[in-house]
C-alpha cells in the first residue's frame, strides 16, 4: 500500500507540474501576415481590455491577452513618446518626460489593477475552499482511525465506514501541496478500518472481489494507452484512470502490491512518453528561438537608411520578405521568448517599410520638382528654335542642354515625352543653322581625304608582317587613331562607308597585335561617337543612356559593398564566396570607370 500512495503522488505533481496546456492557443497567431495587420489604437485596446474586466466569471480571464494588450498599449505609447522627443529635438528642446500626461495608461493601470485584484480575490476564495474541504477530510480520517481503534464494535462501523468514504470522494480539491497527504491518510484509515474488520467472510471477501474487478479493468485500459498516437490525450485518460483507481477500494492485501505494480509500470510507459514529448517540443522551440533570433539580428545589421534608389529599395524589399517568409515557417519559440521575439522582428519589419514610405513620397515630390524645372527649359527651347542670331542662340541652346544634363530623372511615363518636347526644338534650330552653313561642305571634303589617308596608312600597317616590334605598331596604330578623331566631319553620304572601313580594319589591328579587350571597346565608341558628333539629339540620348547604366551599377556597386559584411569568410565555402564577391565588385567597378570615361568623351562633343 505504500507504493500505491508514493506513486499517486509522483503522478500528481507532475500534473502540477505540467498544466497542459492547446499549442494551438499560442497568442503568435497574429504573426501569419505581417505588414498587412490592421494597426490597433490605444483606445481599443482599453475597450478590449474593459470587456475582460467586466467578465462575471473570473475564469474566463485570459492571461496572455491581457499581457498582449498591455505589451501593445506600451508599445504605441513609446512610439508617441518617440515622436514627441524627436518634435522636441527638431526645436532643439528637451522633452521631459514626467510632464507627459497620458490619461489612456491611468485608464489602463485601473483596469488592470482591476483585475489583478478579482483574480486575488478569486484565488483567496479557491484557497478558503480548499482549506475547509481539507479540514473536513482530515475529520473523516481521524473519525475512521478512531472507529478502527473500536475493535470490539468494528462491525457496526461498517455503514458509517461506506457513508464516509462517499463524503470523502465527493468532497472538492484541497490544495496540492495537501492532496497527496491527505489522500495517504484516507487510505491508509480505510485500510486499516478493513483490516481490523470483524464482519461476515462472505460480504468481505464480495467486496474485495468487486475491487478486484474493477482494477483489473483499470490496468487493462492503462496498457491500452500505450497504442494511444497522441500522448496529450493518452496523459489525459491516464490521470483519469488513476482517479478511478483511489475510489475504487481496497482488494485483499496478499494481492494489493502485485495489481499495484501492474498499474504503476503501464503508467510508466505513458509518463515517459509524456516527458519525451516535451523534452522534444522543448527541443523544437529553442531551434525556432535561435532561428527567429538569427533572422533579427540579420536585419539588425542591415542599414535601412542606405538604400537611395529604387533599386536599391527594391533589393532591400526582396531581403525583408524573405525574411518574413522565412519566418513564417517556423513554429513556436519558448512562451517566455516568442510574444518578445515577433515583436522585435514586427518592429524591424515595420521601420524598414515606413523609411521606404517615406522615401517613395520624396522621390515623387522629387520627381515632380525635375518635370517642373524640365517642362521650363522646353519653354526657352521653343523660344529660341526661330532664332537667326546663330552665335547667340546656339550659345544658348547649348547651355539649356548643359542645365539639362544637372537635373534628376522624372517618372517614366513622362520621361520619353518630354525629352522628345526638349531635343525637337534644339534640332529644329540646328537643322536651319546647318541648312544656312552650307559652306560647310568643302572642309568636310577636305576632312574625307585626310581620312583616306589615315585609313591607307592603317591598311598597310594591317598588311605588314608581324616582324615590326609590337610596342612600335601599337604606338603608330594609336597615333593614327588620334588623327583620325582629331579630323572633322566628312559628308554625309561617305559617312558610313569610310567609317565603316576604318572599323575594320582597328578591330583587325586590334586582334592582330593582341591590344587590351577595354581599349578596343573604347576605340569602338569612339569610332560611334565621332559619327553622331553632329548630331546633338543622338549625343544626348546616348548619354542619357549611358547615365542610366552608371547610376545601375553604382546601386549595384553599393548592394554588394554591404552585403560584403555578412560573408564570413572562417569557413571554406565562406572564403570562396568573399572571394567571388570581390571578384564582382572590381568588375562593377572597371564597368563604372568605362562608363565615366564614355560620358566624358560624349561631354566634349557637345
Amino acid at each position: 500500500m505504500e507504493l500505491l500512495n508514493q506513486s499517486a503522488e509522483q503522478i500528481n505533481n507532475t500534473v502540477a507540474d505540467r498544466p497542459l496546456t492547446d499549442e494551438t492557443t499560442n497568442v503568435e497567431v497574429s504573426e501569419t501576415v505581417i505588414d498587412t495587420i490592421a494597426p490597433v489604437s490605444k483606445s481599443e485596446l482599453i475597450d478590449q481590455l474593459k470587456s475582460i474586466a467586466d467578465l462575471s466569471d473570473v475564469t474566463q480571464i485570459d492571461n496572455d491577452a491581457v499581457s498582449r494588450i498591455k505589451q501593445q498599449f506600451y508599445q504605441l505609447h513609446n512610439n508617441e513618446l518617440q515622436t514627441l522627443r524627436s518634435e522636441a529635438e527638431a526645436k532643439g528642446e528637451e522633452l521631459k518626460i514626467e510632464t507627459v500626461v497620458d490619461p489612456l495608461e491611468d485608464e489602463l493601470k485601473t483596469l488592470l489593477g482591476t483585475i489583478k485584484a478579482r483574480k486575488a480575490e478569486y484565488r483567496a476564495q479557491l484557497e478558503a475552499q480548499c482549506m475547509r474541504n481539507y479540514e473536513r477530510k482530515r475529520a473523516i480520517v481521524d473519525e475512521l482511525m478512531t472507529m478502527s481503534a473500536d475493535t470490539d464494535n468494528v462491525n457496526r462501523h461498517y455503514n458509517r465506514v461506506k457513508e464516509l468514504q462517499a463524503e470523502f470522494k465527493e468532497m472538492g480539491e484541497v490544495l496540492p501541496q495537501q492532496q497527496s497527504e491527505i489522500w495517504k491518510s484516507f487510505q491508509d484509515a480505510v485500510e486499516h478500518f478493513y483490516d481490523q474488520w470483524k464482519v461476515n467472510k462472505e460480504l468481505r471477501d464480495y467486496d474485495f472481489k468487486k475491487n478486484l474487478a474493477e482494477k483489473q479493468l483499470l490496468i487493462t485500459e492503462a496498457e491500452a494507452l500505450d497504442a494511444e498516437p497522441d500522448v496529450i490525450t493518452a496523459f489525459k485518460r491516464l490521470q483519469a484512470l488513476h482517479d478511478k483507481w483511489r475510489d475504487v477500494g481496497p482488494v485483499a492485501k496478499e494481492l494489493r502490491e502485485e495489481l499495484w505494480a501492474k498499474f504503476k509500470d503501464a503508467s510508466a510507459v505513458i509518463s515517459k512518453k509524456y516527458q519525451a514529448h516535451f523534452e522534444e517540443r522543448k527541443a523544437r522551440e529553442k531551434e525556432n528561438e535561435t532561428a527567429k533570433t538569427a533572422i533579427c539580428e540579420r536585419l539588425e545589421a542591415l542599414d535601412f537608411s542606405a538604400p537611395a534608389t529604387y533599386a536599391a529599395w527594391d533589393d532591400m524589399t526582396k531581403i525583408i520578405l524573405e525574411a518574413q517568409g522565412e519566418w513564417k515557417t517556423l513554429g513556436f519559440a519558448s512562451r517566455k521568448l516568442n510574444n518578445a521575439l515577433f515583436a522585435r522582428f514586427r518592429a524591424l519589419c515595420d521601420d524598414f517599410f515606413a523609411r521606404k514610405s517615406a522615401f517613395y513620397k520624396g522621390m515623387k515630390d522629387s520627381l515632380a520638382d525635375n518635370l517642373a524645372k524640365k517642362t521650363a527649359l522646353c519653354e526657352k527651347a521653343e523660344a529660341l528654335k526661330e532664332s537667326s542670331d546663330w552665335k547667340k542662340a546656339t550659345e544658348q541652346l547649348v547651355a539649356l542642354q548643359a542645365e539639362w544634363k544637372t537635373i534628376g530623372a522624372v517618372q517614366k511615363k513622362q520621361s520619353d515625352a518630354i525629352w522628345k518636347r526638349f531635343i525637337s526644338a534644339c534640332d529644329y534650330f540646328f537643322d536651319r543653322k546647318k541648312e544656312a552653313l552650307s559652306g560647310t561642305r568643302k572642309a568636310e571634303q577636305a576632312n574625307l581625304k585626310a581620312k583616306k589617308e589615315v585609313l591607307a596608312e592603317l591598311t598597310a600597317l594591317n598588311a605588314a608582317d608581324c616582324t615590326a616590334e609590337r610596342a612600335d605598331a601599337i604606338k603608330q596604330i594609336h597615333a593614327l587613331r588620334a588623327k583620325w578623331q582629331e579630323t572633322g566631319h566628312v559628308p554625309f553620304r561617305e559617312k558610313d562607308k569610310i567609317h565603316e572601313a576604318y572599323r575594320t580594319v582597328v578591330g583587325e589591328l586590334f586582334d592582330k597585335y593582341d591590344i587590351h579587350e577595354t581599349k578596343a571597346r573604347m576605340a569602338s565608341f569612339e569610332n560611334s561617337i565621332s559619327d553622331i558628333a553632329g548630331d546633338s539629339n543622338k549625343l544626348m540620348r546616348e548619354r542619357d543612356r549611358l547615365m542610366r547604366a552608371y547610376e545601375s551599377r553604382k546601386s549595384e556597386l553599393a548592394t554588394y559593398e554591404n552585403n560584403l559584411g555578412f560573408f564570413n569568410s572562417k569557413s571554406a565555402s565562406g572564403e570562396a564566396m568573399l572571394k567571388e564577391l570581390q571578384r564582382k565588385i572590381q568588375r562593377i567597378k572597371d564597368d563604372i570607370r568605362e562608363l565615366e570615361r564614355k560620358v566624358s568623351l560624349i561631354d566634349a562633343k557637345l
